[in-house]
C-alpha cells in the first residue's frame, strides 16, 4: 500500500499537469482556429515547409479535446481520492487519540487495581510474584518426587521379580547332595574285647592315642563301636584313620600309636590333595596354583554351621556360574571367584584376620587376577563390592548357605541366640516389646508412639541391625521391622 507521502507527491504532479494544460489550452485553441479559417494568412514564413491540410489538423485538435477530456476526469478522480484520503486520515488520528486515551485509562486501572491487591494481601507485587513461583516450583517438585518414587518403586518391583526368576531357574537347574557334618565319629568294632585293649593297661593307650592325635575317644555302652570327638575336622580325620589301623593291625600300645599316626598324617594330606583335585576338575577349573588345589582339599573337612565347606564352594561356583549364564555373562570368571571365595578359611587357624581378607592375600600371591581377590575379600562386604564378579560371588554364596537343610545350628547356640537378639532388640529406650520370629531371621521391634516417631524408629531399626552384625554370629540374614502403632478409640452413647 501507498504511504501517504506517496499519495501526496502524486496529486502534486497531477496538479502541474491540470495547470499546464490550463495554461496551453488558449495556445492550442487560438492555432486550430486560424489554420482552419480558409484564406487566413499562412503561419509559415517564406521559403518553409507548407501547413499540412484541415483535416489533419481537425485530427489533431480532436485528440488533444479527447486528452483534455481524460485528464479533467483523472483530475476529478485525483480530488475524490484525495477527499477520501483526508476522510480516512481524520478517522484514524481520532482512531489514535481514542486508543491513546484508553490505553492510558487502562494503565490506571491497573495501577489502582494492583493498589488494591497489595493493600489487600498486604503483599507487594514483587513478593506476590515471589510466592507464586515458590508455590508452582514446590508443586512442580511434588510431582517430580512422586514421578521418581514410582518409577523407582515400578524399577524394584521388577528387579526383585527378575531376580527371582534368575535364581530360581539356577537353583533348579543345580542338582548337588548335602550331608551335615558334626563333630562326632563313630568308628564300628570287630567286637566289644577291643574296647578294653583301646582302653588299655590303666587307660594306657588311650591317654596316649589322645596326647599323640589330640581327638578324644568315648567308650560307651553302646556296642562294637567306639566315638572319637574333636572340633577340628581334619585332626578327628586323622584320629579316625589311626584307630582304623590299630584296629586291623591288633597291635595297640603308644609306640604303635606314634608309627600309625604319622602315616595317617600322611594318608589325609593324599586325600586333602585328591579332593582338591576332584573338586577342580568338578568345576573345570584345571589352570590353578597346586598350593591353592591343596588348600582347597584340605576344606574337605572344616565345616559351618554344619556345611561342609568344600561342598559349598563347588556349589557356589556351579551357582555363580549360572546366575552368570542366566544375565548373558562368560560364566569361566564368576565360576572361579565361587570356588575360591572360602579359600581363606584353610588358614584362619593359622593367620590372623578374617577369612575373606586372609583368602584374597592367599589368592594374590598365587598369582589369581585382580578380580578374583577383589570378589574374595568383598563377599562378606569388608570390601565394598565394585565388580559384577564380586556380586554374583555374593550372591552364590548366600544361596548355597541359605537354603533350607544346607546349615544347621545346635539347639542351644539357637536359644541362645534368640534370647539374644531380643535382649538386644529391649536394651534401647522407647521400645515395648520384641519378637523373634522365622527361626531367628525376623526380630519384630513394637515401641511406643510417644517415645519414638516415624524418623527415630528408621534410626532405631538401622542401630539395632547394626548392633546385631556386631555382636552375634548368624547364618544367613536378620531383618529387623519396627513398628510403631497409633491408635484412637471413642465411645458412642
Amino acid at each position: 500500500m501507498w504511504s501517504l507521502v506517496q499519495v501526496a507527491l502524486l496529486l502534486v504532479g497531477l496538479a502541474v499537469l491540470v495547470l499546464l494544460g490550463a495554461l496551453l489550452r488558449p495556445a492550442w485553441s487560438w492555432w486550430a482556429t486560424a489554420r482552419a479559417q480558409p484564406g487566413a494568412p499562412s503561419a509559415v514564413a517564406p521559403g518553409t515547409t507548407a501547413t499540412p491540410p484541415p483535416e489533419e489538423l481537425r485530427a489533431r485538435s480532436d485528440d488533444l479535446d479527447r486528452r483534455e477530456r481524460r485528464l479533467t476526469e483523472r483530475e476529478s478522480r485525483l480530488d475524490v481520492a484525495e477527499r477520501e484520503l483526508e476522510t480516512r486520515a481524520r478517522t484514524t488520528s481520532a482512531a489514535q487519540e481514542s486508543l491513546t486515551v484508553r490505553q492510558a485509562a487502562l494503565a490506571d486501572l491497573e495501577t489502582e487495581r494492583r493498589a488494591v491487591l497489595e493493600r489487600t494481601a498486604r503483599l507487594t507485587a514483587d513478593q506476590a510474584r515471589a510466592q507464586l513461583v515458590s508455590s508452582i516450583e514446590n508443586e512442580a517438585k511434588r510431582e517430580a518426587a512422586l514421578t521418581v518414587r514410582d518409577l523407582e518403586r515400578q524399577a524394584r518391583d521388577e528387579g526383585d521379580r527378575r531376580a527371582r526368576a534368575i535364581i530360581t531357574t539356577a537353583v533348579q537347574r543345580l542338582a548337588t547332595e548335602q550331608t551335615t557334618e558334626s563333630v562326632l565319629t563313630t568308628l564300628q568294632l570287630p567286637s566289644d574285647e577291643l574296647k578294653g585293649r583301646i582302653i588299655g593297661r590303666d587307660g594306657r593307650n588311650i591317654r596316649a592315642f589322645e596326647q599323640i592325635t589330640g581327638v578324644n575317644v568315648i567308650v560307651d555302652e553302646t556296642p562294637e563301636s567306639v566315638m572319637l570327638s574333636c572340633f577340628d575336622p581334619v585332626r578327628r580325620e586323622v584320629g579316625r584313620m589311626t584307630l582304623e589301623h590299630l584296629v586291623l593291625d591288633g597291635r595297640i600300645h603308644p609306640r604303635r600309636i606314634e608309627e600309625l599316626y604319622a602315616r595317617s598324617l600322611g594318608e589325609v594330606e593324599q586325600t586333602c590333595l585328591r579332593a582338591g583335585e576332584d573338586a577342580v576338575a568338578q568345576t573345570g577349573l584345571t589352570d590353578l596354583h597346586p598350593e591353592l588345589v591343596r588348600l582347597l582339599g584340605t576344606l574337605r573337612f572344616r565345616t559351618s554351621y554344619g556345611q561342609n565347606v568344600l561342598r559349598h564352594l563347588v556349589e557356589s561356583a556351579s551357582v555363580a556360574a549360572l546366575l552368570a549364564a542366566e544375565l548373558g555373562l562368560d560364566p569361566a570368571l564368576p565360576k572361579r571367584c565361587g570356588l575360591l571365595h572360602d579359600i581363606g578359611k584353610a588358614l584362619t587357624h593359622q593367620t590372623e584376620g578374617s577369612h575373606a581378607l586372609v583368602g584374597a592375600e592367599l589368592a594374590r600371591s598365587h598369582g589369581e587376577s585382580a578380580e578374583v581377590v577383589h570378589a574374595i575379600e568383598a563377599h562378606h562386604d569388608e570390601v565394598e563390592p565394585c565388580t559384577v564378579e564380586a556380586v554374583l560371588t555374593q550372591a552364590a554364596d548366600a544361596i548355597s548357605g541359605g537354603r533350607p537343610g544346607a546349615r544347621r545350628e545346635s539347639l542351644a547356640a539357637y536359644v541362645q541366640r534368640l534370647e539374644r537378639l531380643e535382649e538386644i532388640a529391649r536394651s534401647y529406650p522407647g521400645v515395648a516389646t520384641v519378637h523373634a520370629m522365622r527361626s531367628g531371621r525376623d526380630v519384630r521391634v513394637m515401641v511406643v508412639p510417644a517415645e519414638i516417631d516415624d524418623l527415630q524408629a528408621q534410626v532405631l531399626a538401622r542401630d539395632i541391625a547394626k548392633r546385631v552384625e556386631t555382636e552375634l554370629t548368624y547364618p544367613g540374614q536378620i531383618r529387623v521391622t519396627v513398628i510403631r502403632e497409633t491408635r484412637a478409640s471413642e465411645t458412642a452413647l
